[in-house]
């Protein structure tokens, strides 16, 4: 049968209820509802003392056999089988249901539990109201959403549909909680910062642009937090952190996507060294077995996590010294690697992406530090090396998770440095822009900090083992679709 027909067949099914009085959306349900875990768990007392209980959800199961039915209910929690007889409903009501109650409808039962013959713990249905009529037919047993590309269109099916995608988006919210928890267990306060900003800044990244009508101004999607979280250190808050949403006009690929997740802290006398120990502790806290699976690897989460610099790291693989050699060294063994190169692409741009070509090769937990203190505008240099960051990145399974660093507060630097890279905006959107209002907080005075950013989406994916950033988006961002 075509959908077509399905659902020619449902809308006649929605006339018939409606003729015979019933409201196929009604506004009210039953109070006292169980969840089917719930009544699974206390069958036994349940049955026992006759206990009236009321179930809601979606049938996923119907086997009409004359005058009984057996069905499926799935809630959020599980599913359970409800038992329909002519005898207990009533002719005219069984009638109803039989005539007009499809795979997909919600509903709502009450009645007594039961065992069947084969130990299915059952509930006999009394009393059913219908809640919800679809008129869509559901997938049959994912056999209409194998396509990976229409399962993210149409995530609500994906949800219905499989199990594993529902535990994983569970597992998500979990994970933020414990963070949250850990973060605050530490004596950090979550804040609120602007996303709409008036200049784009904290990181390196192309914004996208909008414009208020009121005030007649463009305005920026904001890219980071991070120069609104370090005003409050300014304001006198010592801990601080964010965890919202961020915007790039980016690439999309399995780790990136327009809009995403992040959590951002800052920490009032700390520094980036102890950010690592902070950092190895979460992960305690979030993955206490210290070891997961990710595509086949096994990764271990013991602290202490392995620490190498940058320009150690690019060396070891490409055998030439990024403090020392100039661009043309640095074009060629870009080409070398296979990269395609602009030549006019800034040292340290070029230097990062060198670093990318060998990211993917970590695994275990890294610390890569030390990065060269041109890709680092906002952070502080390092007392041993004035030419590096006290700075670090957290690699694991190949993936960057933590961005995080001394931050500078030296307000002359910063100025000299926005300045610097103000320069460039013209070639580059991606350049963080000079932000007066920010020095201006700086010169009243910020407190000596270490600020710590994770993408939540790239670490929910490696902890449930998902192998795309868009496996845990609920609703990622998808190309028009073309007819």
């Amino acid at each position: 049968m075509s959908l077509e027909k399905i659902k020619n067949d449902r809308l006649e099914k929605l006339t018939r209820l409606k003729e015979s009085g019933v409201n196929p959306y009604p506004a009210q349900t039953a109070h006292g509802r169980f969840l089917a875990e719930q009544v699974l768990e206390k069958f036994d007392e349940y049955a026992r003392t006759k206990k009236e209980i009321i179930l809601a959800g979606r049938l996923r199961l119907l086997r009409l056999h004359g005058g009984s039915c057996f069905a499926r209910l799935e809630d959020v929690s599980g599913q359970i089988q409800l038992f329909f007889k002519k005898d207990v409903l009533g002719e005219a009501e069984y009638k109803l249901f039989a005539d007009n109650f499809d795979i997909g409808d919600f509903i709502e039962a009450q009645g007594e539990l039961f065992k069947t013959q084969t130990e299915e713990k059952t509930l006999l249905v009394r009393k059913i109201k219908l809640l919800s009529k679809s008129l869509n037919q559901l997938p049959d047993k994912w056999h209409g959403l194998k396509d990976v590309e229409e399962r993210f269109r149409h995530r609500y099916l994906d949800l219905v549909m499989d199990r594993d995608a529902r535990e994983r988006f569970k597992m998500r919210s979990e994970i933020i909680k414990n963070m949250r928890a850990f973060l605050e267990g530490k004596g950090f306060m979550e804040v609120e910062t602007p996303i709409l900003q008036a200049l784009p800044g904290g990181a390196l990244a192309k914004p996208f642009k909008t414009h208020l009508n009121a005030l007649d101004m463009d305005l920026y999607l904001r890219v980071a937090p991070e120069l609104y979280l370090k005003r409050l250190l300014v304001g006198g808050f010592e801990k601080v952190y964010e965890l919202g949403r961020c915007f790039r006009n980016e690439g999309m690929d399995k780790l990136h996507n327009p809009d995403f997740t992040i959590l951002e802290f800052y920490w009032a006398y700390a520094d980036y060294e102890q950010l690592m120990e902070l950092t190895e502790e979460m992960f305690e806290f979030l993955v206490p077995e210290l070891e997961i699976e990710y595509q086949g690897e096994k990764i271990n989460l013991s602290p202490p996590f392995k620490r190498v610099a940058m320009a150690d790291l690019i060396k070891e693989y490409y055998d030439i010294d990024i403090k020392d050699c100039g661009k043309e060294v640095l074009v060629k063994t870009l080409v070398k690697a296979g990269e395609k190169i602009d030549e006019d692409m800034p040292a340290c741009k070029m230097v990062d992406e060198l670093f990318k070509t060998i990211r993917s090769k970590i695994i275990q937990p890294t610390f890569v530090i030390n990065h060269p203190l041109e890709m680092s505008p906002l952070a502080k240099a390092s007392d041993e090396d004035p030419q590096e960051a006290a700075r670090f990145q957290l690699i694991v399974a190949g993936t960057e998770l933590i961005n995080a660093y001394s931050e500078l507060n030296d307000p002359q630097d910063q100025a000299s440095r926005m300045k610097k890279q103000e320069h460039h905006h013209a070639k580059d959107e991606e350049i963080q822009r000079f932000d007066q209002d920010f020095i201006d907080a700086l010169e009243y005075g910020m407190p000596p900090a270490a600020g710590w950013g994770i993408g939540i989406d790239r670490l929910v994916m490696i902890l449930t083992n998902a192998p795309t950033m868009r496996e845990v988006i609920l609703f990622p961002a998808m190309r028009e679709k073309q007819d």
